[in-house]
C-alpha cells in the first residue's frame, strides 16, 4: 500500500519509467485513443461510462506525482478557446504555458514515440484532451 492518491498500478508503473519528455495523453470520451496514439504506449481505459472520470479528475492527481513541464490542447474549429482550457489552465503548475495545435497536428503530437501513455476518461466536454509531458525534478522539490 501506498501513500499517494494515485493508486492505479498501470498508471504508476508507466510513470515509474517514463522520464523528461515523456508524453502522457488524457484524452476525452471522443478521442481515437487505438488509432491515433503510439502502439508503444500505454493504454489505461478509465472510461467506464459516460461523464464519469473527467479529464481535470485525472489532472488533479498527476500534477501532484509528476513536473510537468508543457501542455498542449486541441484547438476548437473556430479557433477559440474551449471553456475547458480555462479550466486546466487553473489546475496546471504554475509557469506551465498551454500550447495550441489544430485537429490533425494534435493527433501528430500524440503520435509520437515520446507518448508513454495514454489515458482515456469518459469525458464528455469536447476538445477536452491534454498533452502533457513530463519534465524534471529540480533539486529543491519536495517529494
Amino acid at each position: 500500500m501506498i501513500f499517494s492518491r494515485m493508486l492505479h498500478p498501470e498508471i504508476l508503473s508507466v510513470l515509474a519509467r517514463a522520464g523528461h519528455g515523456s508524453g502522457v495523453l488524457i484524452a476525452d470520451g471522443n478521442y481515437p485513443v487505438l488509432t491515433h496514439s503510439p502502439a508503444t504506449a500505454a493504454k489505461v481505459y478509465l472510461n467506464l461510462r459516460r461523464g464519469l472520470l473527467g479529464v481535470t479528475d485525472v489532472l488533479e492527481v498527476l500534477r501532484e506525482i509528476i513536473p510537468i513541464e508543457r501542455a498542449t490542447v486541441m484547438a476548437t474549429r473556430d479557433g477559440k478557446p474551449a471553456p475547458i482550457h480555462e479550466e486546466f489552465a487553473k489546475l496546471l503548475p504554475a509557469g506551465v504555458e498551454m500550447q495550441t495545435l489544430a485537429r490533425f497536428d494534435f493527433y501528430a503530437a500524440v503520435k509520437q514515440p515520446e507518448t508513454a501513455l495514454v489515458i482515456a476518461t469518459g469525458e464528455e466536454r469536447r476538445f477536452a484532451n491534454l498533452l502533457l509531458t513530463i519534465g524534471v525534478i529540480k533539486p529543491e522539490d519536495k517529494i
